[in-house]
């Protein structure tokens, strides 16, 4: 074990965490909602230090990030645990771990240079945070993100956009982007599906565009649950007005999971009106994701509308941007592209 970072100790040998916005308050022998630290004798501890249970190389477009050194690969890496009880979670296996057996925390012991001598080993550009809530094992994403950064890599966050203010000025200096899953625009969603609360993602999301971390966003459209044009539009005016207009948002494919067997997989009809409402509101980058081979998620320029980058599913066919601007009309792309 490793004692944990972002803590504050109290009276009684109780702590209160301060690394997500759950702001634990733990007793002594007991564990926060994600059931990865511990507080021992007054002393909280991070008990998936080093224990990767996930490791793949992933191409940087399953993140999804489609402006962030497209057709590279991205070493991805996870541990168990999660500070979120999403019902419809497609790796709750992992995800949900601790809470499913009893705290068991499995995994591979793999020290943070491991991690980056394989990263390079497989010419990876990048090594991404994900499958799990990074947010959970932040020592250790923090200590190999930089070494990655020494080495010339840049480092990805995959998540639900719960941290705080501290953790994310912690690791500012060597995370270089970031997808948020922006569930829904509801409080009863992520209160009821989630266990969580919308505001504090939606404050993280301008100040990670305040930090300059690059920012895309992901929302998982659920049937009879975030999918009404008024909520989509509420989504895509927040992404305009307090991100920009440049920001992707991938519009995502529900397919039933874990505890969410009820409902059906999202007509593709609901995500090419999601796209036309994003279209609507002045979104330049809105994408299709979970339905291989739709033609939009292809980049195209927002001035001219010329096709800059083809993809089929994860691949990258062809990319036609010229150091970040359209080879067409020179209309700068927002991106991170070198």
């Amino acid at each position: 074990m490793k004692e944990a970072l972002l803590y504050e100790k109290l009276e009684d040998k109780k702590v209160c965490c301060n690394l997500c916005n759950h702001h634990c308050l733990i007793d002594p022998d007991k564990t926060g909602i994600c059931g990865v630290r511990l507080n021992r004798d007054g002393i909280l501890y991070t008990l998936v230090y080093g224990k990767v249970i996930a490791e793949n190389v992933d191409p940087i477009e399953k993140k999804p990030l489609y402006h962030f050194l497209p057709g590279s690969y991205s070493y991805s890496i996870a541990t168990v645990g999660c500070n979120f009880q999403c019902s419809f979670c497609q790796n709750f296996e992992i995800s949900q771990y601790p809470r499913l057996y009893q705290g068991r925390i499995p995994g591979e012991d793999i020290s943070p240079n491991v991690v980056v001598e394989r990263a390079l080993a497989t010419n990876s550009k990048s090594i991404s945070y994900t499958y799990t809530e990074p947010t959970i094992y932040f020592e250790f994403a923090l200590d190999c993100a930089k070494i990655a950064s020494s080495k010339g890599l840049k480092n990805v966050f995959v998540s639900n956009g719960y941290m705080t203010k501290e953790a994310l000025d912690l690791i500012k200096p060597y995370l270089h982007g970031i997808n948020v899953d922006l569930k829904a625009f509801k409080e009863d969603f992520y209160l009821k599906i989630c266990k969580a609360k919308l505001k504090p993602v939606l404050e993280n999301l301008k100040y990670l565009k305040k930090l300059r971390i690059w920012v895309e966003i992901t929302t998982l459209i659920i049937p009879g649950l975030n999918d009404s044009e008024s909520e989509l539009r509420d989504i895509a005016r927040f992404i305009r007005d307090e991100l920009g207009p440049e920001t992707p948002w991938h519009i995502s494919r529900f397919y039933p999971q874990f505890r969410m067997l009820d409902r059906p997989r999202t007509p593709v009809e609901t995500l090419e009106r999601a796209y036309e409402i994003g279209k609507e509101e002045g979104l330049y980058f809105i994408y299709v994701g979970n339905v291989p081979g739709h033609d939009k998620e292809n980049t195209y320029c927002p001035k001219c509308d010329a096709l800059l980058i083809e993809r089929y599913g994860f691949s990258v066919l062809q990319n036609r941007l010229k150091d970040g601007t359209c080879s067409h009309c020179g209309f700068e792309i927002a991106g991170v592209w070198s």
